[in-house]
């Protein structure tokens, strides 16, 4: 297509475009006029209303009317808005963290310049640069100047844009600051003068009329979707689609997005406890040690190469298990050893309480500690953490049980006699030698129990023999006093 066939197509269309304008007009008009709110209807309407002026239909019409504002719609414009709150609330967020490290009052005391900061940088990044925040982006809208009556609207002006951003960034960091310092001056602990509550009353007032006055814009922003906050009304700049056929229609490609990836997690963590993850992080753990193990092997000599566990320089009364739950920190095993010289290494929390020991290799730790990781493994055995073998039993260990030796005995009775000195005189004066502890022993053993039952009836005897003294010299005492 040449240039002149482009520049008529051109003019076509802008004249299309005026056509359809006018058309709106003349149908608004239209509309105004068959509206029920004109002067004969309203003259029908009781005292009150029907004193209402004729300028007020025009303004509420004015209100009510569309023109101007297609296709801007205000789903999009609110939602702009509190994409920027957000994003602004995140770089807040991300700052203050930074700085909890210089202080933790800092990030309290430096709160307001902090916000000034961030909103004065994606003001110059977004609306001076591109005639867009960062949510209008996002929506497929951009500022433009509505005062221009053009097909096309124009960008807004330069004193527009530094007026805009005065006041939302200027603007708000001096009422921030102003009532901060109003607060400061109230609550001490003396009673604020009447300078200040005169200005607190002052200030009240004038958030009250902003709030009241913010609160209509957006009433009206509701109804007819041109200004959507009270600063765009004043200085007369309103977001609209960059082109005139843009489709309102709303993208959920993150909505997409996260659905998909919420879904994948869901089955993820439905399906790894059926698979057993854990047993797969065995399987691995295992094959990397011994992929390990060859490789060092390869260096040393094989017949030098004794299997060892990673906690095998540990002291015997220290348990594996529990030191490894202490210390997860990987430790040198020059550290351990020149600790332990030290008298550091081991405590009343890593020292064996009941031990057992495993089978097939014999290591000691603790019962509790040994039988949770044996179990933990279902089956599929344990690496011994001081020999590196495989541990599928344990047993209590024995170790440390001194058993005493006692000796035999016939009886659970001591018998003892004396000697008779008419006897070992008359050893000696036959020439026989004296016995030895072991044969008196001996012979003892060889009496049993016939001496001492032959003892037993000589105590008896005396026993015999001492009631009948007694009952004696009791019948003479009688005899004596009859």
């Amino acid at each position: 297509m040449s240039s002149t066939n482009f520049a008529a197509a051109q003019e076509r269309v802008l004249e299309r475009r005026r056509l359809r304008e006018t058309e709106a007009r003349n149908r608004l008009a239209e509309q105004q006029r068959a509206s029920p709110l004109n002067h004969p209807a309203l003259s029908r309407l009781p005292y009150p209303l029907n004193r209402i002026p004729q300028s007020g239909v025009a303004v509420w019409n004015s209100i009510k009317g569309r023109e101007g504002s297609r296709p801007a719609f205000r789903v999009g414009q609110v939602d702009a808005e509190l994409l920027d709150e957000e994003l602004l609330g995140l770089l807040k967020g991300q700052v203050g963290d930074a700085l909890k490290y210089f202080g933790p009052q800092s990030r309290e005391d430096w709160s307001h310049e902090i916000q000034f900061a961030l909103r004065a940088i994606l003001f110059k990044l977004s609306i001076w640069d591109h005639n867009a925040s960062y949510g209008a982006a996002l929506q497929g809208l951009r500022y433009v100047d509505s005062r221009s009556k053009g097909p096309v609207h124009s960008t807004p002006t330069k004193w527009q844009k530094s007026l805009y951003g005065l006041l939302t960034v200027g603007g708000r960091y001096a009422w921030e600051k102003w009532e901060s310092w109003l607060i400061s001056q109230e609550g001490g602990y003396e009673e604020p003068s009447r300078e200040v509550r005169m200005l607190a009353r002052l200030t009240d007032l004038i958030s009250t009329t902003h709030s009241i006055a913010a609160f209509v814009s957006f009433l009206v922003f509701l109804v007819n979707g041109r200004y959507r906050t009270l600063v765009d009304r004043i200085l007369r700049i309103r977001l609209t689609p960059p082109s005139a056929q843009s489709a309102r229609e709303v993208s959920f490609e993150y909505l997409n997005r996260q659905l998909v990836w919420h879904a994948f997690t869901e089955f993820l963590l439905f399906l790894l406890p059926l698979v057993g993850i854990s047993r797969w992080r065995r399987w691995l753990s295992r094959a990397w040690r011994k992929t390990i193990s060859a490789i060092r092997s390869r260096d040393d000599d094989e017949d030098e190469v004794e299997k060892q566990g990673e906690l095998a320089f540990l002291p015997e009364r220290t348990c594996a298990i529990c030191y490894k739950d202490q210390n997860p920190a990987s430790t040198s095993e020059n550290d351990i050893i020149a600790a332990s010289a030290g008298g550091i290494v081991g405590s009343a929390q890593t020292d064996i309480t009941n031990p057992y020991e495993t089978v097939p290799c014999g290591c000691i730790y603790c019962f509790v500690c040994l039988v949770q990781k044996v179990e933990g493994e279902e089956g599929e055995g344990w690496v011994c953490l001081r020999c590196g073998k495989i541990v599928k039993k344990c047993k209590p260990w024995n170790g440390d049980v001194l058993e005493e030796v006692r000796p035999p005995t016939t009886s659970g009775k001591i018998v003892g006699f004396a000697m008779d000195e008419d006897a070992v005189t008359q050893d000696s004066v036959s020439g026989q030698e004296p016995k030895t502890l072991a044969e008196e022993l001996a012979a003892s053993q060889e009496v049993g129990r016939d001496e001492a039952l032959d003892h037993s009836g000589q105590w008896s005897k005396v026993d015999n023999e001492s009631v009948g003294e007694e009952e004696v010299e009791l019948d003479e005492e009688v005899n004596e006093s009859t």
